[in-house]
């Protein structure tokens, strides 16, 4: 966490010292993030409030089961290809529109529900001017093309994908 934290400008000199109050401020972190992605279009649960160390979003899944990961579903190729380019263009709307970076994102932090997909677990997402934004997003780009390439969609080289999103910053 506070490897995160140190360097995001959001809470610079403010890391606390206390376990408990980490946490909190952990969790401020990530509603903050979830309402960033969420009201620039980025497909996230819809956040809803944050107490302390608590964080309410919207449930994705049905009967108290949560949808499951990308990684534990079997879909077919064309619905493979979908879901990638909307998770990309979900990264270029994160980065581009929310000034965003995941950080961390993989099959393991994706859901998918009946057919569309949600990107989750956004508590170490940076801003771009973290000095480790541009390499957060191209490990980011790079995870999702191995995932989605080793599943048989053709994918752009991570690099052009990267190129191609850092040539919009402004």
């Amino acid at each position: 966490m506070i490897k995160y934290l140190e360097a995001d400008p959001r809470f610079a000199g403010r890391i606390p010292k206390s376990t408990r109050k980490l946490y909190s401020t952990w969790a401020r972190k990530e509603f903050s993030n979830y309402m960033r992605m969420y009201k620039v279009g980025v497909s996230v649960p819809k956040p809803v409030a944050v107490y302390e160390n608590i964080l309410v979003m919207e449930f994705i899944g049905k009967n108290g089961r949560p949808a499951p990961l990308l990684k534990e579903v079997d879909l077919d190729l064309d619905t493979l290809t979908q879901i990638f380019h909307a998770v990309m263009e979900d990264v270029r709307k994160s980065v581009l529109r929310a000034r965003l970076v995941h950080g961390d994102l993989s099959e393991y932090n994706i859901m998918v529900w009946q057919g569309r997909h949600y990107i989750i677990d956004v508590s170490q997402a940076v801003t771009l001017d973290h000095p480790n934004a541009l390499d957060y997003l191209y490990r980011d780009i790079s995870n999702i093309v191995r995932f989605f390439s080793r599943q048989g969609v053709e994918t752009p080289r991570p690099e052009d994908i990267f190129r191609e999103i850092v040539s919009n910053l402004q």
